[in-house]
């Protein structure tokens, strides 16, 4: 054979490989012709139901209480406007029945187009009264939608006090244990000392007393506000006992108190204002009468273990608010004072 390829002969595996090939080709021919399409369904297919199921839960995470009863109460307000106008419109025309029937009768029609107006007033009158009737059932509906929403919007402010509550009692309980550490390290700069200054163990002592008070009372006082808070979140709390009442308004600075929990109705004066403070209360007792209220029973420190029942059971505002002045179980711890003091004198002498 003359030309080029005179003389060559291909390999003798070379058929083998062409026929590889293409069997090869066929088969990926065959894969993107059947399966290619039936992948990109599933795909396609899959996709949409995940689009979908991503849009519905993305609609039901977002349409909480408010917006449902929102949208109820647009639904109802929107029906009842739409039976309004065809309200309006059947009385317009029963007066146009009623005007036409008339002036029928004052002409001296026949009997037969006298019924017939009659007959035709009577339609329009019912539907008039039905759709009047439905009206009132659509006002009711939207009361109800409205009180719904209200209470709605109630509960979404209740929550979110409660919320700020519960926020207030976890800062304590964080802020607690880094005062515990550094009133214990500054009593024990005093304690561990080499050296012993009684004016040094007084201040420590004070330390220690002024951080075992301060821990009772924060355990207290968030124990306190999550009862308040779940009582705000059932709608059971009054909301103007969160604020300061009378009994824990601030006192006068020049004075010097001690934080303490009331076990009856007290009295005392500071100048020439009357304190009355009930039982059951966390009050800042003056230090000077302290003493004489702790010795006769009428008050105890925050870490004593009734005084952490009755918070439990009567909480921290006191018992009946503020007594009065007649008030039979009401001790003066002015005059107690003042007959305890004679006694000491002559004891001394």
């Amino acid at each position: 054979m003359a030309g080029p390829l005179a003389g060559h002969h291909p390999p003798p595996d070379f058929a083998k490989q062409i026929k590889a090939a293409m069997s090869s080709k066929f088969q990926a021919s065959f894969y993107m012709e059947r399966i290619g399409p039936l992948i990109r369904r599933t795909i396609v297919t899959r996709g949409g139901i995940a689009m979908a199921f991503f849009k519905r839960e993305l609609f039901m995470r977002e349409l909480g209480p408010i917006e449902r009863f929102e949208n109820a109460l647009k639904e109802k307000l929107a029906a009842r406007q739409k039976l309004a106008e065809r309200l309006n419109v059947a009385e317009a025309e029963l007066a146009e029945k009623r005007t036409a029937a008339e002036r029928l009768a004052v002409a001296g029609a026949a009997n037969a187009r006298l019924d017939r107006a009659e007959a035709a007033m009577r339609a329009v009158d019912d539907r008039t009264k039905t759709m009047r009737a439905e009206l009132l059932e659509f006002d009711e509906q939207v009361a109800s939608a409205e009180r719904a929403l209200a209470d709605a919007k109630a509960q979404r402010d209740r929550d979110a006090m409660a919320d700020q509550i519960e926020a207030m009692a976890a800062a304590i309980e964080r802020a607690a244990p880094g005062f515990d550490t550094g009133a214990t390290a500054l009593a024990e700069a005093v304690t561990k000392s080499a050296m012993s200054i009684p004016e040094a163990t007084r201040f420590s002592s004070n330390v220690d007393a002024v951080r075992r008070e301060v821990l009772a009372a924060a355990d207290l006082i968030c124990w306190e506000l999550r009862s308040a808070a779940v009582r705000t979140r059932a709608g059971n709390a009054n909301l103007a006992s969160i604020a300061l009442s009378e009994v824990d308004q601030p006192p006068s600075a020049e004075i010097d108190r001690q934080l303490i929990y009331t076990l009856h109705p007290l009295l005392w004066r500071e100048g020439d204002e009357v304190r009355k403070v009930p039982a059951f209360a966390l009050v800042g007792l003056p230090k000077a009468l302290l003493p004489v209220a702790l010795q006769h029973q009428h008050v105890d420190h925050l870490n004593a273990r009734r005084v952490q029942t009755l918070m439990h059971l009567h909480g921290s505002a006191g018992l009946n608010g503020e007594p009065e002045a007649d008030d039979p179980q009401l001790v003066d711890l002015d005059a107690l004072l003042a007959e305890e003091t004679p006694s000491a004198q002559a004891d001394v002498a």
